[in-house]
């Protein structure tokens, strides 16, 4: 059932986001092509993009003030009648900027569920996230839908390794993941913290001294802080491996301690309540 909804959520995406709305589109979503007023139309809640940059939203007016909007917003309607952006909030706001009054929309029958995971799939292909957005994203398709990363991968068009460094973004301590958002440091600069203890210093060092991705590593390689790879280090081959599946599994650091006879103990880290929450959810849902 689940590869059934996500072949049939690909095809609409190809329609919903590809170069020709129309052409692309079938018989029955071509006819729910309208032209709405744009007081109709409200932002998705759940939109995971929510960093609109000045500069691109000031350029999409101008060029939406001169042209038109060419591609329709897709939609759906509410309970009370108006409708939810489902794919094109940055074109309804540029649009709102440059004075229209109604806009084309493409009306969708869709759920709760399939709303969030195409605004998911398609800020993610379209590459309109930060590196935290993006990261939260793939966080909520992991638990909300039961992707498998290997399936989050192939409906991304992003390798595995690309969406398991990304979630452990997520393990960042709240200063660090700030300095993401505005820009101050690049997901490669924030990757090379995600196994140190002391994050948020490297992360003011690497801002202050304006290190390249490289330097940032070779300075958290060099760091005496760094005990949990010095403990890594310390375990056996397959122990490690372990370690390495259970958190691209969960997005989240994840240490096996071995006590000899007494068995030992698997240490899950959290940061927020979202994560503690998804960790709770995986388990329970097992039952």
């Amino acid at each position: 059932m689940m590869q059934a909804q996500k072949r049939r959520l690909g095809r609409g995406l190809a329609a919903l986001i590809g170069d020709d709305v129309i052409e692309a589109a079938s018989p029955e979503e071509s006819r729910g092509l309208r032209h709405l007023p744009i007081e109709l139309l409200h932002s998705n809640p759940n939109n995971p993009r929510k960093q609109f940059k000045e500069e691109e939203l000031e350029d999409l007016s101008k060029s939406i003030r001169e042209k038109g909007l060419l591609q329709p917003i897709v939609v759906r309607q509410r309970t009370d009648g108006e409708f939810e952006i489902v794919a094109g909030e940055r074109r309804w706001r540029a649009s709102q900027r440059a004075g229209l009054h109604e806009l084309p929309v493409l009306i969708r029958d869709l759920s709760d569920g399939e709303t969030l995971e195409i605004a998911l799939i398609e800020n993610i292909q379209r590459s309109d996230l930060n590196p935290l957005e993006e990261a939260r994203a793939y966080g909520q398709l992991l638990e909300q839908f039961s992707y498998t990363q290997q399936q989050l991968a192939d409906s991304v068009g992003k390798s595995r390794s690309h969406i398991a460094n990304t979630l452990r973004l997520l393990t960042l301590p709240e200063s660090v993941r700030a300095y993401i958002e505005d820009g101050k440091l690049t997901a490669g600069h924030a990757r090379t913290l995600v196994a140190t203890d002391s994050p948020a210093d490297l992360a003011n060092k690497i801002i202050s001294l304006g290190l390249s991705v490289r330097e940032a590593e070779t300075l958290t390689r060099s760091n005496p802080a760094m005990s949990t790879r010095k403990a890594k280090a310390a375990k056996d081959a397959d122990t490690r491996a372990l370690e390495k599946q259970l958190a691209e599994a969960m997005g989240l650091r994840v240490e096996i301690k071995a006590q000899g006879r007494e068995g030992g103990t698997l240490l899950i880290k959290y940061k927020t309540l979202d994560q503690l929450d998804g960790i709770t959810y995986r388990l329970m849902s097992k039952k």
